[in-house]
């Protein structure tokens, strides 16, 4: 019997509007979980860009490290992204949220000309330079565009984001509900879920097509040119 696939999940703290979305996390984990590998979670160890009070969509004046709120989600079995070693994982995941493009970059502010939190650029590049398949959510594809460049990816069918995208040198593929676009040369995989108005039994479906696809990158491992 062959040994489970080890997939990381990188989340960028707890809740939609300044972290991880939580459906998102979740039901990748629960993906990951039932097509039979195991996953690990991480997060830099950086302070939030802002912290939102979910109940009135304000700002507070709170300040609260992405590790510690995403360790919420991933019941304290969590790692600081600075340690990931991308031997030790056959895909790298990254659920979507807000905190996606204000904690993993800054494209909330910046967009197509953000900058990426270099453990994430980092455990990027050492993926994509191992030859083992990336995976993104909602708005986390530009994070990969930002950082692998000339890639195929999907956040949905936002205008906005989709031109910026372009701009960065990547290229956007439309998709729908519980669909995936899949860059095999690359080796990226991307679903819209909540880029789109999506019930969450329709985030468990693009969550698990964008696993079931990442697994069988993985299987067919080789190394990038």
């Amino acid at each position: 019997m062959s040994a489970k696939k080890k997939i990381a999940v990188v989340l960028s703290g707890c809740g939609v509007n300044d972290g991880s979305e939580i459906h998102e996390a979740v039901m990748t984990l629960l993906a990951i979980d039932r097509h039979g590998a195991a996953a690990q979670c991480f997060a830099p160890s950086i302070l939030q860009r802002d912290v939102i009070d979910h109940a009135t969509g304000k700002a507070t004046h709170e300040t609260r490290n992405v590790l510690v709120e995403s360790a919420r989600i991933a019941r304290g079995q969590i790692r600081d992204l600075a340690t990931f070693d991308a031997k030790d994982f056959d895909g790298l995941v990254f659920p979507g949220g807000f905190g996606a493009a204000k904690n993993l970059c800054s494209f909330a502010v910046d967009g197509a000309d953000c900058n990426v939190e270099p453990s994430v650029a980092a455990a990027i590049r050492a993926m994509h330079q191992a030859g083992k398949p990336i995976g993104a959510l909602c708005i986390a594809p530009v994070v990969v565009a930002k950082v692998l460049g000339r890639v195929e990816v999907t956040i949905g069918n936002d205008a906005g984001t989709a031109a910026a995208i372009t701009a960065m040198g990547a290229t956007h593929l439309e998709r729908g509900h519980g669909e995936v676009a899949v860059d095999r040369a690359s080796r990226v995989v991307t679903t819209p879920c909540y880029m789109l108005d999506a019930s969450i039994g329709q985030i468990a479906e693009g969550a698990d097509h964008a696993i079931a696809a990442l697994l069988e990158l993985a299987k067919e491992h080789a190394p990038a040119g």
